[in-house]
């Protein structure tokens, strides 16, 4: 009799009895009842179905192919990634909202719109972040300006204004250009400063430009300012720049007037300026703008200023049971308030000064910087819903070229919303669900590939009307 040999090894714990662990089917008990869930990995789906229309219109457009062919990313390695995806992985994460690199992860199972655009799959975040640094910063920089200027150059043949302001992005960590400077949220926090440029009412960036969070004045964005404007053929300047307070300063009116640029600005509240003020207040000659704002137009001559310019002073009255504070010299050389009950020879207003080379009438001047404030809603909505507040790397390059490619994703995005809905501007948080959010499943029958889109907005029933008239004008337009 032959014993059988023991194992050399042992054999470890027995395993389990019931169902073999490669069944891809779970039974889940719900209120409905028991269903069987299954895994399917490898099908061809995405979260955002619409995306197609958005792909035809970039092709159509001739925006996205130069884009990617005119980037300087160059991969030696057969083994690379190559730039086509690591571009179409950034534009990916950028339209979904995403505000990190480490959020491309996502993405990849994406199984459909990676195929639309023309990409072998979706890279990593650390691929895509090696990707940005291997550009050279000159280079990058000019490829995106030029792309940038490629969109809405065609726009500027008609009259139009240019915004100017900055917006602070605060920094938690050691990265380049974290520098403690005005931040009115944070107060304390590093930061960085987007130094912006666009255009009114369309809602489209001109240009952006990244720099440390210690120079947010209208010193540092000036230069930025009169570079554009020279980029842009004469026929193409705006009309007139405006901002705030900030842009009020002898040197940034002595330039634009040096180029021959229109500005409209607010200037801040200086001894002079209320000595403007009060003159005005005693005097008559208010032109009424509406039921609470009045202006009148003045000219005044700064100690700082090289010239005498035009101002308009707008004022407005504040409701009458306020109390005025009148603040006089005491015997003692300190500053005393009085309180004094509004009497009815002394009106109690909020003034605003405002300088321009604007040959308007006073309405019209102040009806045109009104008009500013939603440029601030702008600031708001690429910060917040896009990618502005996040995609922080250590140096201040990657940055710069970040910053640029949302601005340039954000236009592409703004103007195929435009084309989709003409009568009003929708924040993307409001026109990502409703034109690029659905599940989109890919199927491929001979030679012919389907997208079934399935989408549970309440208003996708109207906006299947708007995809067949863009769909008909894109057609046309190629």
């Amino acid at each position: 009799m032959v014993l059988v040999p023991k194992p050399t090894h042992p054999e470890g714990e027995p395993k389990e009895l019931g169902k073999p662990l490669s069944s891809a089917t779970i039974e889940v008990d719900t209120f409905e009842g028991k269903i069987h869930v299954e895994w399917e990995p490898g099908a061809s789906v995405t979260p955002m179905g619409q995306l197609d229309f958005f792909i035809q219109f970039l092709k159509t457009g001739c925006w996205f192919e130069p884009w990617v062919i005119d980037c300087p990313l160059v991969y030696t390695s057969n083994n690379a990634s190559g730039k086509v995806n690591v571009l179409d992985s950034l534009l990916l994460s950028i339209l979904s909202g995403h505000k990190r690199y480490a959020h491309i992860a996502t993405l990849t199972g994406d199984g459909v719109n990676s195929k639309l655009l023309g990409m072998k799959k979706v890279v990593s975040d650390d691929t895509a972040r090696r990707g940005l640094l291997k550009i050279d910063e000159e280079e990058g920089v000019e490829w995106l300006q030029d792309h940038l200027q490629q969109c809405y150059e065609p726009l500027l043949r008609i009259p139009w204004i240019m915004d100017v302001d900055v917006t602070i992005k605060t920094i938690y960590g050691d990265q380049e250009g974290a520098v403690i400077g005005y931040n009115p949220h944070n107060h304390g926090r590093p930061s960085h400063t987007y130094h912006t440029y666009m255009i009114a009412n369309l809602k489209l960036i001109l240009e952006v430009e990244v720099q440390p969070g210690n120079q947010g004045n209208s010193a540092h964005s000036l230069p930025g300012l009169i570079s554009l404007l020279k980029r842009l053929p004469k026929e193409c300047w705006p009309e007139f720049v405006r901002g705030d307070c900030d842009w009020g300063s002898d040197r940034v009116m002595t330039e634009l007037e040096q180029i021959g640029c229109g500005y409209l600005f607010k200037i801040k509240k200086t001894v002079n300026v209320k000595k403007a003020i009060h003159h005005a207040h005693c005097s008559g000659g208010w032109t009424r703008y509406d039921k609470h704002w009045e202006g009148k137009e003045a000219t005044l001559k700064l100690s700082l200023w090289t010239k005498e310019r035009r101002i308009v002073i707008v004022r407005r009255r504040l409701p009458k049971n306020d109390v005025l504070l009148l603040e006089h010299d005491s015997k003692k050389g300190q500053k005393e308030l009085d309180f004094i009950e509004d009497p009815e020879n002394i009106k109690l207003f909020e003034y605003s000064v405002l300088v321009t080379t604007l040959d308007n009438d006073v309405a019209s001047v102040i009806d045109h910087y009104r008009d500013r404030a939603d440029c601030e809603n702008n600031f708001d909505e690429i910060k917040n819903q896009w990618g502005w507040g996040g995609y922080t790397t250590q140096d201040l390059k990657r940055c710069r070229f970040i910053s640029r490619m949302v601005a340039l994703i954000y236009n592409w995005w703004t103007l195929f919303v435009k084309l989709s809905n003409p009568d009003s501007h929708k924040e993307s948080i409001t026109s990502r669900p409703l034109l690029m959010s659905a599940i989109g499943r890919l199927t491929e029958s001979g030679r012919q590939q389907t997208i079934s889109i399935t989408s549970q907005h309440n208003l996708m029933k109207k906006y299947k009307k708007c995809r067949r008239i863009c769909v008909i004008f894109l057609i046309q337009l190629k």
